[in-house]
């Protein structure tokens, strides 16, 4: 009876165990016969790699600078008395800006101004004294036609005139001089007295009242805003390739990505003897953007090459990284890191990453296409 028992359990031990090992292996094959459909996207514009002429160009960097500027200093010594202006201020040609104390200059344009009464004052005598020695002299002449003098008494007469002569060019030099005292005191009094050499914008402020203004130090800087220029640096062994009158693709970097045409106007022809670079000045179109002391780049072109190029709206940019969503021949889209090389006005240049009759996404925006299936209409 035990031994029955012990039968009709191990043979139930197996049926569970073979029930358990085909459920398993049934579920194994269900899994293997199972596929992941990936999600599918339409209405997506796709693109296909293909070689181009791209320009091949020379960078320089460089500054901006406004194409007309001026420090204003003093040009005689004093204290300042009053500054009418502070940064970010527009004047007008000819507008006072800063007023120094002129006490000084007040007085040595009182003093000319005297010592030009006075000189008139001798002039008038001496006239006088000239009239009547040229008088005595026509009388004694006819006295000594006559031999009515002696000779002496006649020589006499005729050096008094000589000398009254004398006395009234001394007396009338002496007024020029006098005259050229009074009017170098009154330009010394303008002096006190700084303005605005055109019209422009004050960028700083180098002084205030109080300060002592001395002349060739600056106190005030103003420079022009409608006229900006980019002053960038080329190297001596690509100097050649810059030509007057070229108009160049600029891009400020602090106005994004877009691409401003400038115009070569000046070329420094002597190089910095430490750099080894050429100052290339470049005007720029009126941008109300632009400010004096940006950052620029220009691009001076020196014929054309084969490359890939592909939009930059193309372009993922991930941390340091560019990316493209490439569609395979599944079309599947997968992300790869792309190197790009020089960036034109609305394309980029692929240097690595990407070859010819790859397909990729157009604009992938900030969508994830990674492992998703393009439909192909």
């Amino acid at each position: 009876m035990t031994q029955n028992l012990m039968r009709v359990s191990q043979l139930l031990l197996l049926g569970m165990v073979s029930t358990g090992l085909g459920g398993l292996m049934a579920c194994n094959k269900d899994s293997q016969h199972a596929t992941v459909t990936p999600e599918v996207l339409h209405k997506v514009t796709l693109l296909t790699a293909q070689k181009a002429m791209a320009p091949e160009y020379i960078e320089a960097t460089g500054t901006v600078r406004a194409a007309q500027s001026a420090l204003l200093s003093s040009q005689v010594m004093g204290t300042v008395a009053r500054v009418n202006v502070r940064e970010g201020d527009r004047v007008r040609r000819g507008e006072v800006l800063i007023t120094i104390d002129a006490a000084q200059q007040r007085s040595a344009y009182s003093g000319a101004t005297a010592a030009l009464s006075a000189s008139q004052q001798t002039i008038a005598a001496a006239d006088a004294d000239y009239a009547l020695a040229e008088a005595t002299m026509q009388r004694y002449q006819a006295l000594f036609d006559k031999k009515s003098v002696s000779p002496q008494e006649y020589d006499e007469v005729k050096t008094r005139l000589a000398v009254a002569k004398a006395r009234r060019d001394v007396a009338s030099a002496g007024r020029v001089q006098a005259e050229a005292a009074v009017a170098a005191a009154d330009i010394a009094v303008g002096f006190t007295r700084i303005r605005a050499p055109f019209d422009g914008v004050v960028v700083a402020k180098l002084a205030d009242a109080g300060a002592m203004a001395s002349p060739g130090v600056p106190l005030l800087a103003i420079e022009d805003p409608t006229r900006f220029r980019l002053e960038a640096a080329v190297d001596e062994s690509q100097i050649s390739m810059v030509r007057m009158g070229d108009s160049i693709p600029v891009v400020i970097d602090s106005l994004g990505s877009q691409t401003i045409t400038g115009k070569v106007v000046q070329i420094v022809p002597m190089a910095d003897p430490v750099s080894r670079t050429f100052v290339v000045k470049i005007d720029l179109p009126v941008n109300q953007q632009i400010r004096s002391g940006q950052f620029g780049r220009a691009r001076f072109t020196r014929g054309e090459r084969q490359a890939i190029l592909v939009p930059q709206n193309a372009l993922l940019h991930r941390g340091q990284l560019e990316g493209v969503y490439v569609v395979g021949k599944d079309n599947v889209a997968t992300l790869r890191y792309v190197t790009v090389g020089k960036l034109s006005a609305n394309q980029a240049e692929v240097l690595s990453g990407l070859e010819t009759g790859d397909r990729i996404v157009a604009e992938p925006e900030e969508r994830d296409f990674s492992g998703k299936q393009i439909g192909v209409r």
